[in-house]
């Protein structure tokens, strides 16, 4: 009996310290810990995550971004790290990146998303079409923005284009006003006859810039032929002929062009033929004048729209693809000055590299 004494006393302190914990009625003074607290996740990939807790509030995850880019130039490089200065300046700490060049070669991009899309990124930056088109066959539930994308329509092949892909794909187009470019190309070339339209046959967005600026340079006069290489392995045959048989180069956004630019540069400096660029990393490097986007502009627009999709929820699919917001006409003062070419005071001068 007194053994059921003790116990029935240690049960009822037990219960009194356990009702005073609680807080008692609503008029007792209440303390309410309002730290954060952070809480640790494993995700499928083994990788840790930790979302932060304040007061309540929606959870703060941190991003993981995979960014496949197809082979490393300057435009390319450029809009990259617009996009990624985006988000680090909305986001901070709380976004990472994993970076991956395909080295132009279209089955590395296969692999590259495929890794992302395993790996559950949050979303994945396709820099050039060749990663787009990847991503696209990789995933419809990871939202995809592209960049240095000429032209959406043709690179996901979508019939009744209006300015959305109704899917999980959004982003900026690279593509300046290609009758601006006609026009410029006729300002400093009005007496040229002959127009080679220098392009990759393997990558669709050059296809269809050459084949606009040929009917808009036709209707100006100018006579145009097509110089198609399949890839860098052909470059020098196929700028030859074409300096062989043309007053004038035209050369569109094209990525294999512009990662070999120097061979561009050693058959028509010599041979007197001006390259006409659709891009200033292109102009830079064999061109004499672009009417050219930044870059780094449509990477840092891609950037906000990445923020507006991650944090604020925004629908990818019904986001307008958006361009850059100026073009500029800009020389390449050394080649100008080699063949002998003035320009009008309206244009910028492409800053040079020591």
């Amino acid at each position: 009996m007194k053994l059921r004494k003790i116990v029935a006393g240690v049960m009822g302190a037990v219960i009194m310290l356990s009702l005073t914990a609680c807080g008692g009625n609503g008029s007792d003074n209440t303390t309410v810990n309002t730290e954060n607290t952070t809480t640790s996740t494993v995700d499928s990939t083994g990788n840790s995550t930790k979302d932060t807790i304040a007061n309540g509030s929606d959870t703060e995850k941190t991003y993981r971004i995979g960014i496949c880019q197809l082979v490393q130039h300057v435009a390319l490089d450029e809009a990259t790290k617009g996009f990624q200065d985006a988000l680090t300046e909305k986001l901070g700490d709380k976004v990472s990146f994993d970076m991956q060049n395909a080295q132009g070669e279209s089955t590395n991009c296969s692999t590259i998303v495929n890794q992302f899309v395993s790996a559950k990124v949050d979303l994945i930056l396709a820099n050039a079409t060749a990663p787009l088109q990847s991503a696209a066959a990789a995933t419809a539930e990871i939202p995809i923005l592209g960049t240095s994308i000429t032209d959406y329509a043709t690179a996901l092949d979508i019939d009744n284009w209006n300015g959305q892909t109704g899917r999980n794909i959004s982003g900026t187009a690279d593509l300046a006003p290609l009758d601006e470019q006609a026009a410029v190309i006729q300002e400093l070339f009005p007496d040229k006859k002959k127009v080679g339209l220098l392009y990759c046959s393997g990558e669709p967005n050059s296809q269809y810039q050459v084949d606009i600026m040929k009917e808009h340079l036709e209707g100006m006069g100018y006579t145009c032929t097509y110089y198609s290489f399949v890839d860098s392995n052909d470059i020098a045959s196929v700028v030859t002929n074409a300096a062989s048989n043309s007053d004038l180069i035209y050369v569109p956004t094209d990525n294999t062009a512009a990662s070999n630019t120097e061979v561009i540069q050693n058959v028509c400096l010599p041979a007197k033929v001006p390259v006409f660029a659709g891009e200033e990393g292109i102009c830079k490097g064999c061109g004499v004048a672009t009417l050219s986007i930044s870059y780094y502009d449509i990477g840092y627009i891609s950037g906000e729209m990445a923020y507006e999709i991650l944090v604020n929820g925004a629908d990818v699919a019904t986001m307008d693809i958006r361009y850059a917001p100026n073009v500029v006409k800009k020389y390449n003062a050394a080649n100008c000055e080699a063949l002998g070419i003035s320009v009008p005071d309206d244009y910028e001068a492409i800053i040079m590299e020591e």
